[in-house]
């Protein structure tokens, strides 16, 4: 039988435009996976993510005039089924707690780049 796999889809919210890149390079090397937007602040954040309704969110804490976690508290609950990770620089236990109790699904350092490619994979990678 033939595994089918259903298609997923990334936000990537990211002050930066070469890590927004690498990140989008990355989720395109996963197979049925696409980028469906990007943001660099909060506001395009929160309305690209509440527009599209992404299955997952890559999520950077430190973004042009505002937070991650701001993004996280606006929109977890309005958007049940995406899933979000964090990806920071700033990968401390107080930071950590803080977006998982606002919502986050995981926390990385952005230089763990395996990890968010395996878990946006999720069982359907090769």
């Amino acid at each position: 039988m033939e595994n089918i796999i259903p298609p997923r889809s990334v936000f990537i919210v990211e002050d930066s435009r070469v890590v927004r890149e690498r990140l989008a390079a990355l989720v395109g090397e996963i197979e049925g996976v696409s980028v469906v937007g990007e943001a660099d602040n909060p506001q395009d954040a929160v309305d690209g993510i509440l527009r599209s309704r992404p299955d997952w969110v890559l999520l950077d804490i430190q973004l042009i005039g505002g937070t991650g976690l701001e993004v996280l508290r606006r929109v977890r609950t309005r958007v049940p089924g995406t899933r979000f990770i964090v990806l920071t620089q700033l990968d401390n236990p107080q930071y950590r707690r803080t977006c998982i109790e606002a919502g986050a699904d995981h926390f990385f350092e952005k230089t763990q780049t395996t990890a968010v490619r395996d878990i946006i994979a999720g069982p359907f990678r090769h």
